[in-house]
């Protein structure tokens, strides 16, 4: 299996950037792939909001980067300061990269929630 690092926005609308971050989870488990998403894992624990322990969960995701075959941006709601530095990390890294959409969410940036979700 190959092994991708998800990149996907988590700040601004949290809700939200959490359904899709797990929206593309999915997306890349039904693509045979083995994806890690380090922004969903690691703020369980740590908080974001807080400057030091957001760089040490950025950090520790960066480091799971050297494992991994490739970077997945999914991009539909933008790209964020934390997925840039992803991204930097993978050319740095001569790390494959590869955009991707999620046909629910490309059409529209901006909605409540996907339609197999309660909107709340």
């Amino acid at each position: 299996m190959r092994t991708v690092i998800i990149e996907s926005p988590l700040a601004g609308d949290v809700q939200r950037n959490e359904r899709y971050a797990r929206a593309a989870l999915l997306d890349s488990l039904k693509r045979g792939e083995a994806p890690f998403a380090s922004h969903l894992l690691y703020t369980q624990v740590l908080d974001d909001r807080n400057g030091f322990e957001r760089g040490i969960g950025i950090e520790a995701g960066l480091a799971w980067g050297d494992k991994a075959d490739a970077t997945v941006v999914y991009e539909d709601l933008g790209i964020s300061r934390g997925m840039q530095l992803g991204i930097e990390r993978a050319l740095l890294a001569w790390r494959p990269i590869e955009f991707r959409s999620l046909a629910d969410w490309a059409p529209i940036k901006e909605r409540a929630a996907p339609p197999d979700e309660p909107r709340g």
